[in-house]
């Protein structure tokens, strides 16, 4: 009896087929977009992991289904505008064309300075506002403070939120390093503008002139030199002056980022967390659930997006592996004997070599003899084609074993995932063979967010 060969004898718990999540753990993707009461989805998830693709996918299936949608993107790259038919987004929804359904889908691209601009003309007469907007310090603070865009980003939403005139508001978070700066940067944000410096910078003003700045110097000139010196006196100088002028306004932002934050905590409210079936990006994703648990966040699941699939998942990696060798190996052995003729004493066609040159009118010199001397040691046309097919599957099969450890590795990693919150209901994205680049694009990652990868709905066993 032999002794197997530990390399080539499958390893159980690694050739199982891969496991489907079981039912009652998937998302329900379109009770979700249909329930009235959805009125904000919020797409969040570390940087590259598809949260803007999501968000028009979940937006234009939403739309056919019969709602009233926006998207609100912050996707720098512009793709959403691409793939929906728009020659560009800017800060004003967009109607998008080509819906089917009785439902809406608008569009919108986060303009960032163009929010806090309009922010500064609603609450400030016209005076107040253009000195406000012609800082130097304003400029900067609206182009590129950290937290500024995450901060717009929630005024914006609760700008749309108060309008009511979508029946649902799906958000593209913007693409912080950590997911966790979207809850945190408005807060931030709110808390600079209504904090102990803004507070001590503005109490010139409300002192009154130059007599309250030469009060002010005289208890504080120990501490107006040292921002001095590390601002500069110009900048300390537009800070000053920029406080001055939004002196009124200062209460309100903070009021504003409590009431978006306790509208991301209201029932109509659904997070989706999304991420891609690798290590990284799911820690992010379990770091963001926490969050949002810790913080009274509804999180309505996991969006485990770009998941690698296979139509012969039954074939394991270890078997295509050994059929692969198998295969390569023989045809080493078909191209070796081939190249081997054994013709005994020399016979051609039944007969001596003796007896083919002695009816032949050729001398063993000639170049037919040469030919047929040349012929007998190549092997033949059907036995290279043999062996060139029998090297092509072995190709495929080893491509084949690399996309089932791809699979095997991104199930133990959902797994872990699950493992460690249960609670969370997950719906997988097939990958799709190119780029989203239109709304067909984005109704087949609708549909694979919907249902599962063989075309049943999710939901179903």
């Amino acid at each position: 009896m032999t002794t197997p060969d530990p390399a080539r004898t499958p390893d159980p718990a690694r050739t199982d087929p891969v496991r489907p999540l079981d039912p009652a753990r998937i998302l329900d993707v379109d009770g979700l977009l249909d329930d009235p009461k959805t009125r904000i989805v919020v797409c969040c998830g570390s940087g590259g992991v598809g949260k803007t693709t999501t968000a028009a996918a979940l937006g234009l299936r939403a739309a056919e289904r019969g709602r009233k949608v926006v998207v609100l993107t912050i996707d720098p790259a512009r793709r959403l505008a691409q793939s929906m038919g728009i020659d560009s987004l800017d800060n004003v929804p967009r109607r998008v064309k080509a819906v089917d359904g009785d439902g809406e889908l608008h569009a919108m691209m986060l303009d960032m300075k163009r929010t806090f601009d309009e922010i500064v003309e609603a609450h400030a007469d016209k005076e107040r506002a253009s000195a406000i907007l012609n800082n130097p310090f304003y400029q900067s603070l609206s182009a590129g403070f950290a937290g500024t865009q995450e901060y717009m980003a929630m005024e914006k939403l609760g700008q749309l939120r108060s309008r009511d005139e979508w029946d649902l508001i799906v958000v593209d978070t913007p693409p912080s390093r950590s997911a966790l700066d979207f809850l945190d940067a408005p807060k931030r944000l709110g808390s600079f503008l209504d904090g102990k410096l803004i507070r001590l910078l503005m109490a010139p003003a409300k002192v009154g002139g130059r007599a309250g700045m030469k009060f002010l110097n005289v208890g504080m000139s120990m501490m107006t030199g040292a921002l001095g010196k590390l601002l500069g006196g110009q900048l300390l100088r537009d800070v000053q002056t920029f406080v001055a002028a939004m002196d009124t306004m200062f209460g309100g932002f903070r009021t504003r980022a409590d009431a978006t934050y306790r509208l991301l905590q209201a029932p109509g409210t659904a997070f989706l967390v999304v991420a891609s079936p690798e290590r990284d990006a799911l820690r992010e994703a379990a770091y963001f659930v926490e969050r949002l648990a810790a913080d009274d966040m509804p999180l309505a699941g996991l969006v485990l997006n770009r998941v690698h699939s296979s139509g012969a998942a039954r074939l394991s990696a270890e078997r295509a592996l050994a059929a692969a060798e198998d295969l390569a190996l023989a045809a080493t052995e078909n191209l070796d004997e081939s190249r081997i003729v054994d013709q005994g004493d020399g016979k051609v066609g039944g007969r001596s070599s003796h007896e083919a040159l002695a009816d032949s009118p050729e001398t063993p010199e000639t170049p037919k003899t040469s030919k047929t001397s040349e012929s007998s040691e190549n092997p033949a046309p059907s036995e290279l084609h043999d062996s060139s097919v029998e090297q092509l599957t072995a190709g495929l099969l080893r491509l084949h074993a690399e996309r089932m450890q791809l699979l095997a590795r991104e199930q133990r990693t959902r797994d872990r995932f699950t493992a460690l919150h249960p609670e969370v209901a997950v719906a997988e994205v097939t990958a799709l063979p190119g780029d989203v680049h239109d709304l067909a694009g984005l109704r087949a990652i609708g549909d694979r967010l919907a249902t599962g990868a063989d075309g049943d709905p999710a939901g179903a066993a």
